[in-house]
C-alpha cells in the first residue's frame, strides 16, 4: 500500500484461493439478498394534472445515467423503459394513442408491466395492453438517481395534485388499485392506505409488496400535494445527447400519432 491511500484494501478479496483450504468453506454474509427493482411490477398513481401538460411523473436512471423508467403524464403518453441490454429501443416504447392524462380531472391511473406486455388501466374501466419487447432478463438500475415530477434535460415538469403514488412487485395489484388502494368517494378507505411506509419490509420470497413511493396523507381524508413548476433540473455530463436523440424519436412518434388520430 503506499502511504497516505485513504482507499480500503478488501484482504478477503486479496486472499482468494483457486480451492479452499481445509477447514474454510463458504457460508451466506450477513445480507443474502439486495433489494432490486421487481421484474414484473405495478405503478398506481391518483392525480390531476394541468390541463395541457406533457411531462414526466416519475423518471429512474441508472448509475450511468441511462433513464430506465418514466411514467409520462400528457396527451399518447409513452411509457419508458429500457433494460439493461438497451430493449425496448426508443422506438419501440409503448405509446398509448388516444388517452389523455393531463385534462385537469382526477384520474386513477394503473400500470402493469408483466413479461412482454405493458397494461395501462385508466380510471377502472378503460385498458390498453401494448407489446414491451425487453430482453427475457431484464434488469433496471436503481444505482442512479430518480426524479419525481420531471426527468433530465426536459423543460416541462410535472403541475397538478398527487394524492398517491404506489410502486408494487406484483404486476396484479394495478387491477386491483381501485379495490384495495384507491375506491369510490362512496366507498370506506382499505386499511393498506393506513400502512406506513416507513416500515418498509424486503422479503425476497414475498410476491406482493409496495415500495417508498407513496405520496398523500393516511388519514380518513386524504389529502394531496399540490405541485408547481421548480427550476430546471441540470442533466449528467454523460448520455445528454443520447437523452436528446431519445427525446426527440419519442416526440416524432406522438407526433405522428396525433396527425393519425385527426
Amino acid at each position: 500500500m503506499e502511504a497516505g491511500s485513504i482507499d480500503p484494501v478488501d484482504v478477503l478479496r486479496m486472499l482468494q484461493l483457486p480451492s479452499l483450504p481445509e477447514g474454510v468453506r463458504k457460508v451466506p454474509g450477513f445480507c443474502t439478498s439486495r433489494r432490486r427493482f421487481p421484474e414484473n411490477f405495478s405503478i398506481m398513481a391518483l392525480v390531476k394534472a394541468h390541463a395541457g401538460l406533457q411531462a414526466f411523473l416519475l423518471s429512474i436512471y441508472s448509475e450511468q445515467g441511462v433513464q430506465q423508467l418514466g411514467v409520462e403524464l400528457g396527451r399518447s403518453p409513452v411509457f419508458l423503459y429500457e433494460d439493461q441490454t438497451g430493449k425496448p429501443a426508443p422506438e419501440d416504447y409503448p405509446l398509448f394513442s388516444g388517452i389523455n392524462l393531463a385534462d385537469g380531472k382526477w384520474h386513477r391511473i394503473a400500470i402493469s408491466v408483466s413479461k412482454k406486455n405493458v397494461t395501462l388501466l385508466l380510471d377502472c374501466k378503460k385498458r390498453m395492453t401494448k407489446a414491451l419487447p425487453r430482453s427475457n432478463s431484464p434488469v433496471v438500475d436503481t444505482k442512479g438517481i430518480t426524479v419525481f415530477g420531471a426527468r433530465l434535460l426536459d423543460e416541462e415538469v410535472f403541475q397538478g395534485d398527487i394524492q398517491q403514488l404506489l410502486i408494487a412487485s406484483n404486476p396484479q395489484a394495478a387491477y386491483d388499485f381501485c379495490e384495495h388502494y384507491s375506491p369510490d368517494c362512496d366507498s370506506p378507505l382499505p386499511k393498506t392506505q393506513s400502512q406506513d411506509p416507513n416500515t418498509y419490509y424486503f422479503d425476497e420470497d414475498q410476491d406482493d409488496h409496495e415500495y417508498l413511493y407513496y405520496y398523500g396523507e393516511t388519514t380518513d381524508t386524504p389529502s394531496s400535494l399540490s405541485i408547481s413548476p421548480s427550476p430546471q433540473l441540470g442533466g449528467p455530463t454523460q448520455q445528454v445527447k443520447r437523452e436528446e436523440d431519445n427525446q426527440n424519436r419519442q416526440k416524432g412518434r406522438r407526433d405522428r400519432g396525433t396527425e393519425k388520430e385527426v
